[in-house]
């Protein structure tokens, strides 16, 4: 093994980098070379930085394993967090024409062979070439971060690269259906701890018609959800695109779809990568806007959304602030499009966190990533906390004319209308009725059978649309009580 000290940035050509890592070329046979280099990343180092690492001729396995230094720090000072990814010699530029693998702060090391790569990562040839190891400190303590990166290649025979296999693009439906599915998830892919198939087997159980798979920065497993796919499980590809100013979900993309998530919202490029997703047949959700974690919170404004991500996971404080930001939005018309769909997924990475809790509950017109996109882009969708709880929420006047989710029903202004929330599985909880001037309906609790027909009166002028709410008992007087589902809205012609 041969060290090197390294640390210090060069800005060559726009992009920081730090020292060099070289290897000479193979004496012959199945040769082993590691190097090591050192170095440290002061507070306030650029979000990504680079180890040119030159790779020889000959080469059949590029292995990378890094640590760093994690000293103690006082009380509400982030401590050091260091991610690490790969570009191949096609290079780094944003965009990702070299991107070969990123798996966060979720691995200390990883390898790429030409048939064979850790999960996050493009098996495929290791060419000759400038290769970059990207390394992206998410937080540097104040005396900064001192880390350790080892390269090793191993010369030899290059295997054959297998052919991807993608899942298909339709399953068995029924028609025009409500359909359950689950559009944030994460595997060993990323920083999940569950296999495709075994996240398949939770949202069959969970009674799910879909998933969509979303794994941090990579569209490496893409590949691997062939087999978790079916005839009853229709596997959506895409991506939950990471930044340091909040996470974008890809939903639906074309396979092999790979969105750079090395930006933040005063680069002004979010909108360039967003078209991406619309290009490759996907939707751009912002998820989880309101989220405490460090890089979680949306910045990037919601002019390029196709939909948001109101509840993530367990309901919880910021999932009510995210709730209330889009429900103002829905107020004032904001944005790209007349109004914002709202969406939920469960965001499990692993044991005990549950898939398809909540689920989002789409109208389409059969089982096919084009249907079950298109009901989403709509709004014609609901959550449910789980798949014992389902709604039928409508919209009539009296002339008989009905609206359903995401739907307007036309009418002047004083027609009155009769709203309609039929409810299954929600025991004890209680329905709202929220409009453009807020909560103007609530009942009482529901039936200990969970089953239960609402309806209430008014006319488009006094409530220009109408959500529902289904939330569980509080004792909290008038705290409204966690989530049980909710509902997109239906219209009262409003324009």
């Amino acid at each position: 093994m041969t060290a090197a000290q390294g640390g210090e940035c060069s800005r060559d050509d726009g992009r920081r980098r730090l020292s060099r890592v070289g290897f000479s070329p193979a004496g012959g046979g199945h040769e082993r070379v590691t190097r090591t280099v050192r170095g440290t990343l002061p507070a306030g180092a650029p979000d990504y930085v680079y180890v040119p690492v030159e790779v020889p001729a000959g080469v059949a396995e590029f292995r990378v394993a890094y640590t760093y230094d994690r000293p103690s720090v006082p009380p509400g000072t982030p401590g050091n967090a260091l991610d690490v990814g790969v570009f191949d010699e096609r290079g780094a530029e944003l965009g990702g024409k070299g991107f070969r693998g990123w798996s966060g702060g979720a691995r200390t090391e990883f390898f790429l062979r030409a048939d064979e790569a850790t999960p996050g990562y493009v098996a495929g040839p290791v060419r000759e070439g400038t290769w970059q190891v990207a390394l992206g400190p998410c937080t540097v303590a104040p005396p900064g971060l001192s880390y350790e990166l080892t390269v090793t290649l191993t010369f030899g025979e290059r295997g054959e690269t297998p052919r991807p296999v993608y899942p298909p693009e339709r399953a068995r439906g029924r028609g025009r259906a409500w359909y359950r599915g689950d559009c944030h998830l994460h595997s060993w892919h990323s920083d999940g701890r569950r296999t495709p198939g075994e996240i398949a087997a939770l949202a069959r159980a969970a009674g799910l018609d879909f998933v969509n798979t979303s794994e941090h920065n990579t569209h490496a497993g893409h590949g691997a959800w062939a087999d978790a796919a079916g005839d009853d499980l229709l596997v959506l590809l895409g991506e939950e695109v990471t930044t340091r100013n909040g996470h974008a979900l890809a939903v639906g993309t074309d396979p092999g779809t790979f969105v750079d998530w090395r930006h933040r919202a005063r680069d002004d490029r979010f909108g360039r990568f967003a078209r991406q997703i619309r290009e490759a047949g996907g939707l751009v959700v912002p998820a989880h806007p309101y989220a405490p974690c460090v890089g979680c919170g949306w910045r990037f404004g919601y002019a390029e959304a196709d939909a948001v991500e109101v509840w993530n996971g367990p309901y919880t404080p910021d999932d009510e602030t995210a709730l209330a930001d889009w429900d103002a939005r829905l107020v004032s018309g904001t944005g790209r499009r007349e109004w914002l769909p709202a969406m939920g997924g469960s965001d499990a990475h692993r044991a005990p966190d549950a898939v398809g809790r909540p689920q989002t509950v789409v109208l389409a017109d059969d089982l096919t990533r084009r249907a079950v996109l298109a009901g989403l882009r709509a709004g014609r969708s609901y959550v449910a906390e789980s798949g014992r709880l389902s709604l039928t929420f409508t919209a009539a006047d009296a002339r008989g004319t009905t609206a359903g989710i995401g739907e307007r029903l036309q009418g002047d202004r004083d027609t009155p209308v009769t709203v309609r929330l039929e409810v299954a599985g929600a025991p004890r909880c209680t329905v709202r009725f929220v409009t453009d001037q807020g909560v103007l309906f609530t009942g009482g609790p529901l039936p200990v059978s969970g089953r239960d027909v609402v309806e209430w009166r008014t006319t488009p002028s006094h409530a220009a649309y109408v959500r529902a709410e289904v939330r569980h008992e509080t004792a909290a007087g008038p705290v409204p009580g966690v989530m049980a589902a909710l509902t997109n809205p239906v219209f009262l012609g409003w324009k």
